[in-house]
């Protein structure tokens, strides 16, 4: 996989850039298969898992305004990204293993290369390309969305929205937004070249494929969560003033 990434990137750099038609399909592509699961997920997961449960703990101190600050901790920070990897790597991913696995098996990505066609080239990279700019521009839909559940759980306590913003507000910061960003960005390299090299990798016919969707999905999962480490210690680290609620 390190060395299927090497040659995304020079193959990404190096003209010609044959691969334009591609890229824009499968952008379109994936941007059509994610966005209502994408819209789906990211309010049930702010309205309950961090809306519901957080508005519970703070309604214990008397404190629920400050569930707008939370909300920059948690969604922001964490939730929305995890969101979007999760229904990218779970919908669009395995989409790509399988065609890309489907291609193996029938000997197509043989074919290629006997023609002179390069995969990597012309497949691989309008993939790694569309999947990460996708999932860049689905992290802010997934932001709004997310904090859209954070509202929800406000006015379903019975509490002005005033408070809520403001907190927020005073938390947030263009940090939190570009690390964000970011992070969803680099996530999305992460699912294409797992999901690309298991389906170029595919054997054992169809219940091969299978079987590469199969791990395709466990080891983008483990490679963003393993990610998500790093790069939210390296930004905390480097940025001191995010680890001080306001």
């Amino acid at each position: 996989m390190m060395i299927l990434t090497g040659k995304t990137i020079v193959s990404a750099i190096r003209p010609p850039y044959p691969y334009g038609g591609e890229f824009v399909s499968q952008f379109l592509f994936a941007l059509k298969l994610c966005w209502f699961p994408l819209l789906i997920s990211t309010i049930a997961f702010g309205y309950g898992a961090v809306g519901i449960q957080a508005a519970n703990f703070l309604v214990l101190f008397g404190a629920l305004d400050r569930l707008g600050g939370f909300y920059v901790l948690s969604s922001i920070r964490e939730f929305a990204p995890f969101v979007d990897a999760i229904v990218l790597a779970g919908v669009a991913g395995t989409a790509i293993t399988a065609d890309l696995g489907a291609r193996k098996i029938r000997e197509e990505l043989d074919a290629l290369q006997v023609l002179g066609v390069d995969p990597v080239k012309n497949l691989v990279v309008p993939r790694f390309l569309a999947l990460m700019l996708v999932t860049g521009l689905f992290d802010v839909y997934a932001l709004i969305f997310g904090i859209f559940g954070g509202i929800i759980a406000t006015l379903v306590n019975g509490e002005p929205l005033g408070p809520f913003w403001a907190t927020f507000f005073t938390n947030a910061s263009t940090t939190d937004l570009w690390g964000s960003i970011v992070k969803t960005t680099l996530f999305g390299a992460i699912i294409a070249i797992v999901c690309c090299y298991k389906g170029m990798t595919a054997s054992g016919g169809a219940a091969g494929v299978g079987r590469a969707v199969n791990q395709a999905v466990v080891i983008a999962f483990m490679g963003v969560f393993a990610f998500n480490y790093v790069f939210t210690q390296t930004l905390l680290a480097t940025h001191p003033a995010l680890n001080i609620p306001r």
